[in-house]
Formats: C-alpha cells, structure tokens, sequence
C-alpha cells in the first residue's frame, strides 16, 4: 500500500494510451487484478508503483485495448498452420502450388491425405482454378484437397474424389456443386458439395485439435490480438472440437479469449450436444464464452457462391451464387434455436442469402420478442438500404471483414458493377445508422494481421492501391472501435472489454508506433510490440522498446 492506496502490477506511461472512441487519451495507464485500476495523466497514475510494479516506458508508442477479431476461425487456422500452405505469397504459380504438394507428399506415406489451404485463382499467373489431373499428377499416389482462400470452394484430386464416392454420375447435393466439363469432373467443389470429401477425410483426435487452437492463440498475441469469435466449432470434427476447447481452457492452453459459435447446420451441428450440456449463448467465463448459432446460407463472392438478387459479370442470368436452404428449412432452424434462447450468426454475404436471413430473424423475433438477442449477420457484404433500415429496426448486427476489400477488391470489380463494389461493406453508413458493425479477418480466409483490416477501413484502398467507396472511410479512431468494442458488442461484453477504463480486463496492446497520428500507408508497417493480457506481459517482440 502507498497512502492506502494499491500498488499496480504494471504500469504503462510516457506515451498515449487510447481508451476508447468516446474517451479521451490519456499519458498512463495503471493494471492491477487482471483490471484496470486507473488512467490519468503521469503524475496522476504515479503514486500507484510500488516496488514490484512493472513500468513499461511506451517511448512515444500507442496503447490501446487489446484487439479483438469479431469473426475467424483459431482452430482451424492453427490446423493450417501446420499443413501445405498455398497462399499467393507461398505460391503465386500453378506450378509453385504444385511443387508445395509434390514437397509434402515426398515426406507423406503413400495414401496419406494431402491437404493444402489458401490458394486464390484470381491470384494464380493461370488464373483459374486447378484440374484433378494436375493434382493426381503432382501427387499420384495420395489423396489431395485444395480449399480456396474463401473456404467456400475447393479442389480434389482422382483419388479423394473416389475416397468420397464421387464420380461422373454423382449429382450434386442440395446447396452445393459438382463442376464437370464435357461429362468429367474438373475436381472442383463447392458449397454442401465439400462435405462428400471432408466426410471421407481422417477424424483428428482432441489432443491434435487442442495443440492447434494453442499453436493458433499463441500466434494471435504477437498482433494484439487478445479476443476472438471462434466462427465455428464443429465445423469439420463435431464435437471433438468442443471437447478441444474444454481441454485447453483446463489445462490453460487457451492463449486468448474466445466467444465460440456453435455449428447448427443442417449436416454439421453440435447443437443437440450443446444443448444436453446445458450450453447457450452468453454461459462460460471471461477466457471462454458460449456464442450464438451457426449457419451458412451461401458461399463467397470472390468463390461466384454468394447468393446474389444480379447476376455476377460475365455470366449468364442464373450465374447467382449458391443458396444453401430453402426458406422454410432456414426459418424453422431459426426459430427453434431463438426459441431455446440461442443467438443466432447466421453467414450471408449476398443480397439474396441476407433476405432469406433477415426473413427468418424477423419471424423468429415477432412470435418470440428480444430486442436485446442481438442476432448477428456475418460477413454481411453486399445488402441493400432496405435490409439495412430492418436490421436497425431490430437490433440485428453485421459482423463484416473489411480487410475482404483490401484482399480481394480488385477480384470483386471483375465480378461486379464498380458502384455496387464502392457500397459493399460500408463500414460508415453502418456506423452511422447505429449498427456497431466491428472488424475481423475470416482468418484463415485473409491474413491474421490487423494492419490492413486498419488501413482498409480507413482508406478503403486494396492491396493494389485501387480505391473503393471513399465516403465510406472511418478514422483510425473509428476503425480501432471497430476492432475493440464494437467486437465485445457483438458479443455482449462491452460492460468488461473493448475499453481502458477502470474495471474492464486488462487487455492491452502496444504498437510500434502512434497510429493516432500516423500517415495511412504507415498503418501497414507498424507492428505489435507488446500484449498484456488479464493484466500479464503475454508477448513482447524481440528489440521493442519497454
């Protein structure tokens, strides 16, 4: 004690410490608890260290509350962080991307799976996706599956697709597609047609899905990443995921906070056992939270599978993305789940797939009222200004990724008028309209990283420079409320984070530089430098000051 008063366990000061969109900076920043003890200015904050304080000198840097990516998949990026990783920058050939196959499948036993994640035709010197014959001949002696960066398509080689009895007279299932030319599979799937290979694919055991979501966390501390929306657990390995979970929280190799969504599709549900264990939307604790219900009604617009009321350029009148449900399917799924007192985070990108949503939510709303259920769209991409007025009217959340437009802007101008383009995920009108939208990746869709989620929001520029929909640009101040309590919003759990203030968990990131007064294409080059988590140093970056 120093006067009565408690000593802090750190100690931030001697640069800006930005609290929130609604408060002001402030010099220094004082943790103790795993909470927020107090803010103020250095001689405020000072008489709170004591001899074990640490104080870390923040030498003109930028604090604020640790970052929370609104909607990505940990699980499953700790998964692809340990299979063939084909991502543009890994191998932006047809011939590259074969090579990394050919590479894993030298050291794989011959009819072990070869899995890679990542690849982007649009990206690709051939632009277009790969044949099966090109994967059966890189690897002929296993079975390989491609996912596109989207996660929404994919590609299978001759013997995957035998492994899964899929064949020339196999028709696609309902919600999903087969490709064939002239009679023959290509090797492409999409939509509720991936699940025929995922079904034929080895089962990982918890311990191995456990590692992953460890390996993932660790690597989300070193952006300031402290919160996640685990998107979908259950996805690919049922329940076993869940059970992961449950382990590494036990066994305290859960590095982050996560709010995780329960599958409830049609094929891939967790639900049932979700609710015979008692778990609904807002149950757990502050490391690991129960989240809303998961649906998919659609694919990806950079995939062609969003599902869209136009039709995509280039194509015919029916090229109109993929519709996953029926809308009488949907909204019994809906209702039973609002009925049991579930949110719901239901994935709709086209404008077509987020009337069917909106639909359903407003049926499900009117027999069972809940202002305050805060059901959510993901993605949310491309909508019109009436979807927009109803979903204000009812509290109904987009959880957007803006960095879809730093990634893939340039691919959505070839698939789209340049207008409707400019108002896809419009990040101020959102704002402005009092919709809280926040700010994520879909990693392992885009990369982890939150700089160009930043600069994007605030430039509204793509990865090659071109500019989309400049009014809808937010200020850095903005775009950081996006990624802080607007993600804990859409969570429920701005009352304990997304802010410094005191009483909230001590979360903090500290960045490389003051973002507040940085030129836009500096946003790109700066770096985490230190993550405080529940009040403790959970990484510091080699050579960072403090």
């Amino acid at each position: 004690m120093n006067g009565g008063r408690v000593h802090a366990d750190v100690v931030l000061t001697g640069g800006r410490v930005w609290r929130g969109l609604r408060e002001d900076c402030c010099e220094a920043v004082a943790l103790w608890g795993g909470r927020v003890l107090a803010t103020g200015s250095a001689a405020e904050i000072g008489p709170l260290v004591g001899p074990a304080t640490r104080v870390v000198d923040l030498a003109g840097r930028l604090a604020t509350p640790g970052l929370n990516d609104a909607h990505m998949h940990l699980l499953p990026y700790g998964t692809a962080m340990i299979e063939v990783d084909l991502r543009p920058a890994a191998a932006p050939t047809l011939d590259a991307l074969l090579g990394a196959l050919k590479a894993r499948a030298a050291r794989t036993p011959p009819g072990g799976w070869i899995v890679g994640r990542g690849y982007d035709h649009f990206r690709l010197d051939v632009g277009r996706h790969p044949f099966r014959e090109e994967l059966d001949a890189a690897c002929p002696d296993h079975p390989v599956y491609i996912v596109r960066t989207c996660g929404h398509v994919s590609v299978a080689n001759s013997a995957a697709l035998a492994l899964s009895g899929i064949d020339e007279s196999t028709v696609g299932p309902a919600g999903g597609l087969i490709e064939k030319q002239n009679g023959r599979l290509t090797g492409l799937l999409a939509e509720q047609a991936r699940e025929l290979v995922m079904d034929a694919m080895p089962r990982a055991t918890v311990e191995t899905l456990t590692d992953a979501i460890e390996r993932a966390g660790r690597d989300l501390l070193s952006y300031g990443i402290t919160s996640v929306m685990e998107a979908a657990i259950g996805i690919r390995d049922g329940w076993s995921e869940m059970l992961a979970y449950q382990r590494a929280h036990r066994e305290g190799r859960l590095p982050v906070r996560v709010y995780g969504v329960l599958m409830g599709d049609r094929n891939r549900t967790v639900l049932p056992e979700a609710m015979a264990a008692g778990m609904v939307t807002g149950g757990g604790d502050d490391r690991f939270r129960i989240g809303p219900v998961k649906i998919f009604t659609d694919g990806s617009f950079g995939g062609r599978t969003a599902a869209m009321s136009r039709p995509y350029k280039g194509g015919d009148a029916q090229d109109l993305g993929i519709l996953c449900l029926p809308d009488d399917e949907l909204r019994e799924m809906v209702r039973e789940a609002h009925a049991a007192g579930y949110a719901m985070a239901i994935h709709a990108i086209g404008d077509r797939a987020i009337e069917q949503v909106l639909q359903a939510l407003e049926a499900a709303l009117d027999a069972m009222p809940d202002p305050e259920r805060r059901h959510r769209i993901e993605h949310c991409g491309w909508l019109t200004p009436d979807q927009m007025d109803r979903m204000a009217a009812r509290c109904i959340l987009p959880a957007p990724q803006p960095a879809f437009n730093y990634y893939f802007g340039d691919l959505y101008l070839t698939l789209a008028e340049p207008e409707a383009v400019a108002a896809s995920y419009p990040m101020r009108t959102w704002m402005e309209r009092g919709l809280h939208p926040s700010a994520s990746t879909d990693c392992p869709v885009c990369e982890i990283a939150p700089m160009p989620n930043l600069y994007a929001m605030v430039t509204r520029r793509t990865s090659r420079g071109t500019l989309i929909g400049p009014e809808e640009r937010l200020s850095i101040e903005e775009a950081l409320h996006a990624y802080t309590w607007a993600s804990a919003y859409g969570s429920k759990e701005e009352a304990i984070k997304g802010r410094l203030v005191p009483g909230q968990l001590a979360d903090v990131a500290i960045f490389s530089r003051d973002l507040l007064t940085a030129e836009p294409d500096d946003i790109l080059a700066t770096a985490c430098d230190m993550t405080i988590l529940g009040g403790e140093v959970v990484f510091e970056r080699a050579g960072a000051a403090g």
